[in-house]
Order: C-alpha cells, then structure tokens, then sequence
C-alpha cells in the first residue's frame, strides 16, 4: 500500500505565487541564486537557499543562515504573501514545457513507508547534506523543498486528475524559462478519500529526485521521536512533503560528462585504448545520442561517435547496463582514471537541458579538454534499479522540467 495524507499547506496567494516560487535549492550555486533574488526580493530562494545573503566566506550549514530562511519565511506570511489552508488538503500541480504535461499529486507520504523499503530509492545520500537539510526543517518547523517521486500508471487515479485539472488552477503561471505551473486545491472530503484509497492500490512508490531531502525527513522523525516521550506515529513529523507523478508521464534528459585533462595521453591514444569496447567513427557535427549504448565525444574540436560492443556491459545487470555505467567501467575509469566520479575534482557533469553546444564551449573555452554527450536514462531503467534494491550510478539522471520550491509549504507544528 501507499499512504498518502493532506496537509494544511502554507501556500503563496495567487497573485504573489510567480515571483515566490523558485528553483531548487540544490540546482543554482549561492553566485547564480543571488542574481535571481536581486531581481526578485520575494523569491522562495531566500528560505531555501538563505546563505545567499552572506558572505561566502560564512558556513552554508550554521545556524544564523537556518535563522534567516526561518526569518525570511515568516516574513512572506506576515505581509500576507503565503496564507495557510483552514483544514487539510491535497493539491494538483501540473507542468508543462515544450507542449508536454505532466501532473502530480502533492501530498504528504509516509517515513516509516520510506524506511521500510515501500517507498523505493535508488541512490546512497551524503550525510553533511542529510544534516544540513534536516537541521533546515528543524530550525524552520516545516519542509519547504518537496520530493519529486513516481508510481507506476494507474488508470484510476489518471481519472481522478483529469477530472480535477478541467476546472481553472487557483495558480496558472508561465516562468522565466518557459515553463507553465498550474496548481489545484482539493479540499473537499469525498475527493480527498477517492484520492487516498486509489493510493493505497499501489504496492510502491518511487524517489525519482531528492534522496537527501526524503533522507533528512527520516533523520528528523528519528531526532523527534526519541524526544517525544508520547509518540504515537501520527504526528505531522512522521510524514513528509511530496509530488507524485506518474511514471509515463516523466521526462529525462541526459547527463553529460566534462573532464579537466587527458590524463597524460594524446587523443588519438584514447581512442585506440577505448576500440576495444567501443566502435568508435569520427563525425562531422555535434553528437547527441539518439539510441540506448551510444556516446558522443568532443575533444580537439572534434566530435567521434562510440557504440559499446557486448563485451562492456551485462544486458541482464540493471545497474551495468545503465550507459552513465558503461562509460565509467570502460572509459573514464580505465583510460581517465577518474574511479570515482563523486569526488574526483577532475570530472563535472552538465544537464542535458544545456545541450551539446554547451560541451562545445567548455572544451573550446580551455577549461575542459573532453566531453561526453550520453542517451538518457530511461524511466524504466531507473524502476528497474530501485526494484532489484540497487543503485543508479552517480549523476545518471537528469529530470526536466524541474518543481518550483514554494509552491506549497508543510509547517510541521500539528
């Protein structure tokens, strides 16, 4: 089962909910947020983000940057910006980018679901991030930054959105990058029950962005219940803040690789080492994959194609056949020795919104001197992994488009 639970959402009015909403925290460098909050002051980026109005030289994680976006966030409801629901409810937030929608449920869902494996994941989280976050709700007495999660599709609950989103959002705004954000109330009992109920039909849930988010929930349930001498399981700590979509639904883009140096080698060298588990062809223009085991690479100002043979990968590993792995195992590792793309300085990663032109100019710009354009993760590669219980390789996917953080707030006081 999957439980699913309305909440008294602090949310933006109508009118305010464009300039509040904001990108996640975790997408923009403290640089590239305050740019965005001094063209807007009321951006959701001063709760979530507060280290932005410090110096860079003060500690991201302390408590004078959690007092601010505590501050900051009171600030929005005392002028009246954000308002709080009267009784619990669920809500519809619908996204829409280059003609395509998707739609989910914005609910609160289970810890113990979480811990106990029906709420499947499919990365490992760092724990200074895990800290941070949790410390975040904690000072501030609310989750801000929601989940992004998927189900497998459900005919049922397909109808019960269609049936709601034919009436007008309460939010209907288009941001700055293009993207259109609707968002629906859902206040009333019978509608709240039919939504719990056909939940409860599915076996599992599934993270699909925000490990460290669904991961620091979990820590602040754990701190809370071993102050709360009267636990019961139903305090508002016991959940946390999410949006549910379904899988057919979801989009990823690719994530794609840049690296520093050639590790002491020439190109032509590298490309003789990888021959032996890639069919490697130069090409004449830009590469961006279109089939599953293909990669892209640029380098010298030139763009070579690279097709694994069935010697790089098992067809029947879930995680190996994932391409960001077969890459790693055959190339980056073995030729780059880059073995750990987590912490290795030498590597960075860019989202496939970017585009490839974008690996272009950073290896043209001397900065890099090669890149790797890959084909996306597949959603089904991605529910394949969390059911087998394994991991993703790191920075495999990339979701578009991304939640606005604010569009609705938990305040975890009942």
């Amino acid at each position: 089962m999957s439980i699913v639970k309305p909440f008294r959402g602090l949310r933006p009015k109508p009118k305010y909910a464009k300039e509040i909403a904001s990108p996640p925290y975790d997408v923009l460098n403290a640089q590239e947020a305050r740019k965005l909050v001094e063209k807007n002051p009321n951006s959701f980026l001063r709760v979530n983000k507060a280290e932005l109005e410090f110096d860079d030289k003060v500690n991201s994680y302390s408590e004078e940057v959690y007092q601010r976006g505590k501050d900051n966030l009171q600030r929005l409801s005392d002028l009246g910006f954000m308002t709080r629901d009267e009784k619990p409810c669920f809500y519809i937030y619908q996204i829409t980018m280059d003609g395509k929608s998707q739609t989910g449920l914005v609910a609160l869902t289970s810890v113990e679901e979480y811990d106990n494996g029906l709420i499947k994941k499919h990365e490992h989280t760092r724990p200074e991030k895990v800290n941070d976050r949790a410390n975040h709700i904690e000072f501030l007495g609310a989750q801000v930054g929601p989940v992004f999660s998927t189900y497998r599709y459900n005919e049922n609950i397909h109808k019960i959105f269609k049936q709601i989103t034919v009436k007008n959002p309460i939010i209907d705004f288009v941001a700055d990058d293009g993207v259109r954000h609707e968002f629906w109330v859902i206040s009333e009992d019978p509608e709240i029950r039919k939504i719990e109920e056909a939940f409860v039909a599915l076996p599992h849930l599934y993270i699909a962005d925000g490990h460290h988010r669904s991961q620091s929930a979990s820590e602040v349930c754990r701190r809370a219940r071993e102050k709360n001498s009267k636990h019961t399981g139903k305090e508002n700590y016991n959940y946390f803040l999410n949006v549910l979509f379904p899988d057919q639904e979801l989009n990823i883009l690719p994530y794609n690789r840049v690296v520093v140096d050639l590790n002491d080698l020439t190109l032509d060298t590298i490309l003789d080492m990888a021959a032996d588990k890639f069919q490697i062809s130069q090409q004449s223009s830009e590469i961006t994959p279109t089939e599953l085991h293909t990669f892209g690479i640029y380098c010298a100002g030139k763009w070579h194609l690279l097709k694994a043979k069935d010697s790089a990968f098992d067809p029947n590993d879930p995680t190996g056949s994932i391409d960001a792995a077969i890459l790693g195992k055959n190339f980056i590792d073995p030729i780059l020795g880059i073995s750990d793309p987590k912490t290795d300085k030498r590597i960075n990663f860019v989202g496939g919104i970017r585009g490839t032109q974008e690996l272009e100019k950073l290896v043209d710009s001397g900065k890099y001197k090669i890149a790797f354009s890959l084909f996306p993760t597949s959603i089904k590669q991605l529910l394949d992994v969390a059911d087998a219980g394994k991991v993703m390789p790191p920075k495999s996917t990339w979701f578009e488009p991304k939640l606005r953080s604010g569009m609705v707030v938990n305040l975890l006081d009942k």
